[in-house]
């Protein structure tokens, strides 16, 4: 049997091991797989993982030994479900790995936002703290978290987990879902001091942030994004920044990744901006590796799991 695995550098870039897939038959990996190589490289194949490469109805009609499809993500958006089904190709994620990885990413941006970490170790390094004439200085003012609230949309595994660890830092929470939560989203904005996005990305949810949504946050507030870049749609928060409507933004996720140079965000006013990595610790891409191989072993088993509907 052979399987295929079309883009696993982001997952295992050499630290981990495909060899326990190995184990199922004879296993093809490749890094990166541009989209148009996607049915070159899977034909024959009955057993094809991927993360990010596109597997739409015209890739899956040319993939006739195609039964199963395992996605290295929880985000199965790559793939059009309904062929995969009209074939009788099964899918199936991986839903939970990154819970604690990325609640903790969310405040490694707020904190960042707050004191400028790197910031002031750049000037220590450079000699400004040698040359001060105090035994203590800052480059930008230092914020607080005790008190603040924290706005939460979308209070799923993660939403959950970044409540808890606001609550530590002593902060109140507010949380808006679908259905909605305690606080309509128009509230949740306007009382918030920090939002942080953790909704999936759907029709009801793009660009749900955008130039009307902004004008409800408060001049000092913080929006942080670490679930999908499209939430947001990019020019209206460049301007929003720019125009110190909000303080600031710390973004993992882009519309496009890796991002158009001419990306307005790239540019804007305290706009912090990650590569897409709050998964991607290696606690978390070993349980995602795990959670890949069982998913495979248990749809070899014919009681296929974490399968998507």
């Amino acid at each position: 049997m052979k399987i295929t695995v079309l883009d696993g550098y982001c997952l295992n870039a050499g630290d981990l091991s495909w060899d326990p897939l190995r184990a199922f038959g004879e296993v093809e990996v490749f890094d990166r797989t541009p989209a148009d190589k996607a049915v070159e490289r899977a034909a024959g194949s009955a057993i094809v993982l991927t993360n990010k490469t596109p597997l739409p109805a015209a890739v899956l009609d040319q993939l006739p030994d195609l039964r199963y499809i395992g996605v290295l993500a929880t985000g199965y958006n790559v793939i059009d479900i309904e062929a995969a089904q009209r074939q009788g190709i099964v899918v199936s994620n991986v839903p939970t790995y990154g819970t604690a990885s990325v609640a903790q990413f969310v405040f490694a941006l707020l904190l960042e936002l707050c004191h400028h970490v790197q910031l002031h170790a750049d000037a220590v390094r450079s000699g400004e703290w040698t040359a001060s004439p105090d035994w203590c200085f800052s480059k930008s003012p230092l914020i607080e978290l005790e008190g603040k609230t924290m706005g939460i949309v979308g209070y799923g595994r993660i939403g959950r987990q970044t409540a808890r660890i606001a609550e530590a830092f002593g902060m109140s929470v507010l949380w808006w879902d679908k259905p909605p939560g305690l606080s309509s989203l128009d509230d949740l904005l306007q009382q918030s001091d920090v939002v942080s996005l953790h909704v999936p990305l759907s029709e009801e949810t793009r660009e749900m942030i955008d130039a009307r949504t902004l004008a409800l946050m408060k001049p000092t507030a913080i929006l942080i994004n670490t679930s999908r870049g499209p939430l947001i749609k990019e020019a209206d928060l460049a301007a929003a920044l720019n125009s110190s409507r909000i303080a600031g933004a710390a973004l993992d996720v882009l519309s496009m990744e890796p991002p158009s140079p001419e990306n307005p965000l790239l540019t804007a006013r305290n706009c912090l901006i990650t590569p897409h990595m709050a998964w991607a610790t290696t606690e978390a891409r070993r349980r995602l590796m795990t959670s890949v191989i069982e998913n495979v072993a248990a749809f070899l088993s014919g009681h296929p799991q974490n399968v998507v509907r």
